[in-house]
């Protein structure tokens, strides 16, 4: 698909009404510092337009106008998505921080764009196609760019019968919960602001997000890096050939049956839906790229810290608190025993996790700090499994009703990258993202193990 998007228009959106506490700075913390060299989030929604639309123009004027008015409300919670990164350097004694100005910046960006493309041309193909990259700001931008970058830009691109929503934002500020918190706060504003008779209706939310951010005991912000210059910690990957990605959907009734198998197997009750899938798809990608029986391989599963603290962070600390917890083995263990071990592997590195282990994890952090590197921190054996089926994707609406299909843009993809969706029908339905070289997505899709778990779904049928 080359047909290349226009960009209409752009605009940047500040906070309404200014909030005084975003005159300050906000300190990041190791979580958030971690980031600087990965990407940005970039997540989105893909709407039908109204069935009924007679005024294509008048349409997409009045939706355009209510996204930035709401989108300006809700920055006016998520305050720092409007400021920029900041470095103070010292020589005597010798410093190197970085911040967030709160109020130092133009706003977040918000464009608009068009592609003369249907939903069905998007949806159809077997692979995502790479154009969706296209409905996203920020391409190939790493979150130390937000220097002069904005830190959250919106797109929105109307297609011939359908707008998706691009959002991306800075990894450095928060993780998928805090996006999501962002993106369902957005929505319920913006249906709010739609059924008020004031234009400035004040919107009460169902989760206020908490910028006091949280640093390990004897930890007092700003934290310093033994940096001289950000080229010391920040790389930018070489260019490779782009992976497949394709959506694979499991049905509520298929993830039931692995986790039942996995259980079964492993003699227990206690591993989850999510790790029985995950051990599916460690096992099925590893023997889809065929490697020696002594080779090690790793599956590394994104952990919400909130809940493990001591005492707990809440859902709505915005942030960064994610720990990659993991499990090892080798190719010929993983393969020559059954789900049910590879699922019971990953319980144990999940149910290991607790405030102990993450506090010494940042005490080791801040002795010598680690900076993620895109190309540098996974190994060709490994799978990632990153995002989660338990964000609210599909409860943002914008007055456009639920989402047909949530997409990414091009930001933290690889071989072995692998994303979990909700379902879009719900009910512990599960869609995966599935990022890998060609020769071993063909591998995959010729795997009955896993194949025999994918269940057939038409967002095009709804």
């Amino acid at each position: 698909m080359s047909i290349p998007v226009r960009r209409i228009s752009e605009c940047f959106v500040k906070p309404h009404p200014f909030n005084q506490v975003s005159s300050q700075i906000c300190h990041l913390t190791p979580w958030d510092i971690a980031m600087l060299s990965t990407h940005y989030i970039q997540k989105g929604l893909l709407f039908n337009k109204p069935a009924t639309l007679v005024d294509q123009q008048y349409f997409m004027e009045n939706l355009l106008e209510k996204l930035k008015h709401s989108l300006s409300l809700t920055l006016f919670h998520f305050y720092p998505l409007s400021g920029r990164l900041v470095t103070h350097k010292t020589q005597h004694p010798p410093s190197y921080t970085v911040s967030v100005d709160c109020n130092n910046s133009d706003g977040a960006r918000f464009i608009y764009a068009a592609l003369d493309v249907t939903i069905s041309d998007l949806l159809s193909p077997v692979d995502t196609p790479s154009v969706f990259h296209s409905f996203f700001d920020h391409h190939k931008a790493l979150n130390h760019d937000g220097h002069t970058m904005p830190l959250l830009s919106i797109q929105v691109t109307e297609l011939v019968d359908g707008v998706f929503i691009g959002c991306s934002m800075n990894h450095s500020l928060g993780d998928g919960t805090s996006y999501w918190n962002f993106f369902n706060t957005w929505s319920q504003i913006f249906q709010a602001q739609s059924q008020a008779e004031s234009h400035e209706y004040d919107v009460p939310i169902s989760h206020q997000p908490l910028h006091n951010r949280w640093f390990p005991n004897n930890c007092s912000p700003p934290i310093s890096l033994p940096f001289k210059h950000h080229d010391e910690f920040i790389g930018r990957p070489e260019e490779t050939p782009l992976p497949r990605e394709r959506i694979f959907h499991f049905s509520a009734e298929s993830i039931a049956a692995l986790k039942a198998k996995a259980n079964s197997e492993s003699n227990t009750t206690r591993i989850s839906s999510f790790q029985s899938l995950s051990a599916l798809v460690w096992r099925s990608i590893t023997r889809a790229r065929s490697p020696p029986s002594d080779q090690i391989t790793i599956c590394r599963l994104a952990a919400n810290n909130r809940s493990r603290m001591e005492p707990p962070l809440p859902e709505e600390y915005f942030g960064n608190c994610i720990h990659a917890v993991s499990a090892e083995t080798t190719t010929g263990e993983l393969l020559e025993n059954g789900l049910g071990w590879a699922a019971w592997k990953l319980h144990k590195a999940v149910t290991n996790l607790n405030d102990r282990v993450v506090l010494e994890f940042l005490e080791g952090w801040l002795e010598s700090p680690l900076i993620v590197q895109m190309g540098r921190f996974f190994d060709p054996y490994s799978v990632l499994m990153g995002s989660s089926p338990r964000f609210n994707m599909y409860g943002s609406e914008f007055g456009m009703g639920k989402a047909v299909a949530a997409r990414s843009g091009y930001a933290n993809k690889f071989d072995g990258k692998v994303s979990s969706y909700p379902g879009r029908e719900g009910g512990g339905s599960i869609d995966l993202e599935v990022c890998l070289l060609p020769h071993t997505m063909s591998a995959l899709e010729s795997d009955k193990e896993f194949m025999n778990a994918v269940s057939v779904f038409n967002p095009l049928l709804l």
